[in-house]
Formats: structure tokens, C-alpha cells, sequence
């Protein structure tokens, strides 16, 4: 199985992505790592990325996903899959890529962002993000205000994940 972690910047999706996984004992990837170049220097200026620049970036995704089921491996993948679009590109095999919609109040999004002093995502792309976002029909939605072990414990409580 591989869990599938999206939401806007500032929802959480790395640091949850990396307490589920090790709370499972599984890989955890950030879909930050499969950025080219180019998408960080873009985005570290305070540009959106267009679909264009977007496109090698869901592939490269996509082909981690699809290794690891080849391979029967559990993962914990994060990626911010805002557009239903992102999401068909990246959901090959709905049975086995479970996806998390971690979600939360813009001000507390805002906040956690403002507080970064180490990511390339700027604050003031959150409003082009949130605008951007279509919520996922067929999703597990998470609240990201409670502490990270709570949200963690929910997660694996609802895909029947408990130790």
C-alpha cells in the first residue's frame, strides 16, 4: 500500500508523512525532492508553477508510486495533488494509493507558513494554492489542528492501521 499525503503548503503534509511512516516502519518521500530545479528556483522567487512545469514533476512522482507497488513495498508519499487532474495523474491503482486530504483554516495554514524560515514556498502563494484547490471526492479528510501524533492516530485508525 501506498499512502498518498496532500494538502496546500503549511498543512502538515511532511511532517505528517514522516511520523505515519514511521510509526508504520515504512519509506516515506516528499514530492518536494521530485521538483527540477527550475520548479524551485520558480517557486523561490514567489512564482506558481504552470501544468507545464508541473508535468515532469507528476511523472517522476507516478514512477516512484508505480515502483513501489511493482515491488510490494509500503510507502508514505507526500504531494500537494491539488487539482482532481494531479490526482488521476498520480492514483494509479485506487485499491492500493490511498489518499489523505490533510485540510485546515486559512489562518492557521497562513501562520505555519510565516513561521518557515527554510522552504522555498512563499507566503503569499497560499491564496493561488487554496484558489487552485479542488477537494478530493473520494478522500480520507483530515483536520490538521490537532498535534501530529493525534493526526497520525486518526489516519491509521481510518485505514485500519493500528499497531
Amino acid at each position: 500500500m501506498v499512502i498518498l499525503i496532500m494538502g496546500v503548503a503549511g498543512s502538515g503534509k511532511t511532517t505528517i508523512g514522516r511520523a505515519l511512516a514511521a510509526s508504520l516502519g515504512w519509506s516515506f518521500r516528499d514530492a518536494d525532492d521530485f521538483h527540477p530545479a527550475a520548479n524551485v528556483a520558480k517557486m523561490s522567487a514567489g512564482q506558481p508553477l504552470t501544468d507545464a512545469d508541473r508535468a515532469p514533476w507528476l511523472a517522476a512522482i507516478r514512477a516512484h508510486l508505480d515502483d513501489k507497488l511493482a515491488r510490494g513495498e509500503n510507502a508514505v508519499v507526500t504531494c500537494s495533488a491539488l487539482r482532481e487532474s494531479y490526482r488521476a495523474q498520480l492514483l494509479a491503482d485506487p485499491a492500493r494509493v490511498k489518499l489523505v486530504h490533510l485540510t485546515g483554516d486559512p489562518a492557521l495554514l497562513a501562520a505555519r507558513i510565516a513561521d518557515r524560515t527554510d522552504h522555498f514556498m512563499k507566503p503569499q502563494m497560499l491564496a493561488s494554492q487554496l484558489a487552485a484547490l479542488e477537494p478530493p471526492r473520494d478522500a480520507l479528510a483530515v483536520d490538521i489542528a490537532p498535534p501530529p501524533e493525534k493526526i497520525v492516530a486518526e489516519i491509521r485508525r481510518a485505514l485500519s492501521l493500528e499497531a
